[in-house]
């Protein structure tokens, strides 16, 4: 009888790996960021992706980065990845959880993050690490005892064929 496998994914791979796979349903033309919210027994809670509301057509609502009036921006109607993973989560309690991001969260978000219990944020990219709002995320989790940690990528390719 042969041994079992020893090439599997670890968990931060899987979790991570599904976080980017959930961002990859993104509209945005710029920014693609995904989001896997996890139990302390590694079981998938809920997932989400930067996007519009529901209800709000892709088609209707702009894309842009700039424009004349903040109303002529994406950035007034989309919603953020980790807020959407915590509103689409309908089974109770997030306290204790794990948040896989696939770009660290901005205040906003963060203020979510922590009133929903949410104990750890593994982060892929913190691009935006000196931006007033990441600032003060990282401010604010640490002030709540919320960790957060910069996922350590392996550099393995994963492929999947749909």
């Amino acid at each position: 009888m042969a041994g079992k496998r020893e090439d599997y994914i670890s968990w931060d791979e899987y979790f991570m790996g599904v976080a980017m796979l959930s961002g990859m349903r993104s509209k945005d033309p710029n920014t693609q960021v995904g989001c896997c919210i996890v139990s302390q027994d590694h079981k998938i809670l809920s997932m989400g992706y930067n996007g519009l509301p529901i209800g709000c057509s892709d088609d209707e609502f702009p894309w842009e980065r700039e424009g004349e009036s903040p109303l002529d921006t994406k950035y007034v109607y989309t919603v953020h990845s980790e807020l959407n993973a915590i509103l689409n989560y309908s089974g109770g309690s997030l306290a204790g959880a794990k948040l896989y991001v696939s770009l660290f969260p901005c205040n906003e978000c963060c203020k979510a993050i922590i009133q929903s219990g949410i104990k750890e944020v593994i982060y892929d990219c913190d691009k935006y690490a000196d931006t007033p709002e990441v600032q003060a995320s990282k401010k604010m989790m640490e002030a709540a005892g919320v960790a957060y940690n910069q996922y350590q990528r392996t550099n393995r390719t994963i492929t999947i064929k749909l």
